[in-house]
């Protein structure tokens, strides 16, 4: 990729980067099965959960990566003012997310297919910086054990840790 972003894919016509990229590519190329729905409306929601769970959990959350994940300290001010955003965007997700039994309602979606990616960082983050799970009032834990056992996100998962075993050698 141009930025030597990851994730990226190489296709035939050329290289992509940034996940959503990814996915709509995807999901255009190879149509079935659907993970966007066909209704314009029930389409907007997936993607309403997409940037909603891109822009205002991880994204958020992100601020606190230094100290959840590398080693470095995070200011007081920085976590406070990170948990308050967050309580507030996870209260407005909670409303937004469905949970029955996938995050947009009754079919797989692109939506889970990010869900799968930040919920579980954003319950480590929590769990790291303040020793409590940010996401315990939903059912998230059943959820992700849920999609964790389809065997599309098994593939991921052992894709994702292959990759990072390579990264680390």
């Amino acid at each position: 990729s141009p930025l030597g972003k990851i994730p990226f894919l190489l296709t035939e016509q050329g290289a992509l980067c940034e996940s959503q990229v990814i996915c709509d590519w995807l999901e255009a190329s190879f149509p079935t099965p659907a993970l966007m729905p066909a209704d314009p409306f029930e389409a907007a929601k997936v993607r309403e959960l997409i940037v909603f769970l891109e822009l205002h959990l991880e994204l958020v959350a992100r601020r606190l990566f230094p100290q959840a994940f590398f080693g470095r300290t995070v200011s007081e001010e920085v976590q406070t003012a990170t948990r308050k955003e967050l309580e507030r965007n996870i209260k407005a997700f909670s409303q937004l997310a469905k949970f029955s039994p996938f995050v947009a309602g009754p079919t797989f979606t692109l939506a889970d297919c990010a869900a799968i990616v930040h919920l579980p960082l954003l319950s480590m983050v929590g769990k790291s910086i303040w020793g409590e799970d940010p996401l315990e009032g939903l059912p998230v834990k059943e959820y992700l054990q849920m999609v964790s056992e389809r065997p599309t996100v098994v593939r991921v998962q052992a894709d994702r840790k292959a990759g990072q075993a390579a990264f680390a050698a």
